[in-house]
């Protein structure tokens, strides 16, 4: 058994509005002076600072944070400590084990920065985001899932081990044997247990890096669920686009697509990079992204797709990534900003839940071009992971002057039928609401606890949703 060393990415720290090529941008766009926002680009007063010694760097810190692609307030500082540390200078990648795949790294290493080194050389990541603009301390503190959920579960499930400073300063490792509370709370935990500092985790062996992909039209939601439920036991890729704004029998139609690696024979010798990405200047206006302009989007988008359906050989950039090719898409829903609404709908409230989620939806006015739902298989490991079995239902919201009132209604149906929203993606939940999905909060917040009785460790969203001092 070998453990080579991998040498850190080389290139001398810059500013964060620059960054080495090897290295995403520092933040989902430049940001006026003095404030931060998640990727939904609600901004609060802010600053970052960067540090390549993360044990160094988190002494007396509330929270650190990686490339800001959560899309609420969990990544952005309270009100009384605007300073948050950064984490993407350190991200050196400290080992890696080529007979068990067990990678070790600094939180602040990127997914891009993974899948440039390793998908060439056929290792994946066990689990991956719609996006590679994220590190793996946020990997691990959103306990992130992706289109094989139902196969392979969260990240969670192939973390070894964390290395955390905790709220009194120590530095603590902890793993599934060892503080294993910790560890559980740790994932998922939205950064509130403790700074993460370090990851092990297992890559995945894969036998090509590229994807067999098969996308079909489906009429309505009730055959897509069915079409996803069906596609499950032999794809290890599931996930698909509906339009949410058709009506009647045409509630909920879209693109169910299906994937696999390909095996070595089906795939190109060589394996090229991605092409370059399009760029976003600036922020829209808000009505272009209004119901008539989301209607016809829908409209081509569904119309365009072939009858009878597409087989093609791609690039898994293109298949896991698609909205990673607009650079700064988040400025195209307008400057007041946009929420993702993500909630996960349990097998038990039957297969017409999701018809029942989109009529609320769209009977509120909600219009989205992005709407995708996922196939979820078992709970995780993290106390607060947010998958279930069931199906997962996103929606990219424009932010209006009645959003408050649409995710309250969307979350009293969530409730009723026994189900639960990503606090990853979450901008606008009520305390009682959540407390009413979450069962599990009470042990996770006996641990939070027992390790920061103060509280210390926080976030906007913590004083929003868990009541911590502002």
């Amino acid at each position: 058994m070998s453990d080579s060393v991998m040498a850190p990415p080389g290139a001398a720290p810059g500013a964060p509005a620059d960054p080495p090529p090897a290295r995403p941008p520092a933040a989902p766009a430049a940001p006026p002076a003095g404030r931060l926002c998640g990727w939904g680009r609600v901004y609060v007063p802010g600053a970052e600072v960067f540090g390549e010694d993360l044990a160094r760097a988190t002494e007396g810190a509330v929270l650190t944070r990686g490339l800001g692609r959560s899309y609420g307030d969990s990544s952005l500082p309270p009100p009384s400590h605007p300073v948050v540390v950064n984490t993407t200078l350190a991200d050196r990648l400290l080992s890696f084990d080529e007979a068990t795949g067990l990678l070790r790294c600094e939180a602040g290493a990127s997914l891009l920065q993974l899948n440039q080194l390793f998908l060439p050389r056929c290792w994946f990541t066990p689990v991956s985001p719609g996006t590679q603009f994220v590190t793996v301390g946020g990997m691990v503190a959103s306990d992130i899932h992706g289109k094989n959920h139902h196969r392979d579960g969260c990240f969670g499930e192939h973390v070894e081990e964390i290395l955390l400073r905790v709220a009194d300063g120590r530095i603590v490792r902890c793993t599934a044997t060892e503080e294993s509370e910790l560890f559980r709370a740790t994932i998922g935990g939205m950064g509130l247990t403790g700074h993460i500092l370090e990851v092990a985790f297992r890559m995945r062996k894969i036998p090509s890096p590229w994807i067999k992909m098969e996308s079909e039209r489906v009429p309505d939601i009730d055959a897509y669920v069915a079409g996803l439920k069906a596609a499950g036991p032999d794809w290890p890729f599931t996930m698909g686009w509906i339009d949410c704004l058709s009506r009647g029998d045409k509630l909920g139609r879209g693109i169910l697509m299906r994937g696999r690696w390909a095996r070595a024979d089906e795939a190109p010798s060589r394996f090229a990079p991605m092409g370059r990405r399009i760029g976003m200047p600036f922020v829209l206006p808000s009505f272009v992204m209004g119901p008539l302009t989301v209607r016809a989007f829908n409209m081509c988008y569904y119309g365009v797709h072939p009858r009878l359906g597409k087989r093609a050989l791609v690039h898994p950039q293109k298949f896991f990534y698609p909205l990673d090719a607009i650079e700064h898409w988040n400025r195209l829903y307008g400057p007041r900003g946009f929420t993702q609404y993500q909630c996960v709908l349990p097998e038990a409230a039957g297969i017409s839940v999701a018809r029942r989620f989109l009529e609320l939806l769209t009977g509120r006015g909600g219009a989205s071009f992005l709407c995708v739902i996922k196939d979820c298989g078992p709970e995780g490991t993290g106390m607060l992971s947010f998958p279930m079995p069931g199906i997962s239902i996103a929606v990219d919201l424009p932010i209006r002057k009645n959003m408050q009132e649409l995710v309250d209604a969307l979350n009293e149906f969530v409730v009723r039928e026994g189900g639960r929203i990503y606090l990853t993606k979450d901008t606008f939940t009520r305390p009682e609401h959540f407390r009413q999905m979450e069962p599990r909060l009470t042990e996770w917040q006996r641990v939070r606890d027992r390790w920061d009785p103060d509280h210390r460790l926080r976030s906007a969203q913590s004083v929003r949703m868990f009541g911590d001092r502002p």
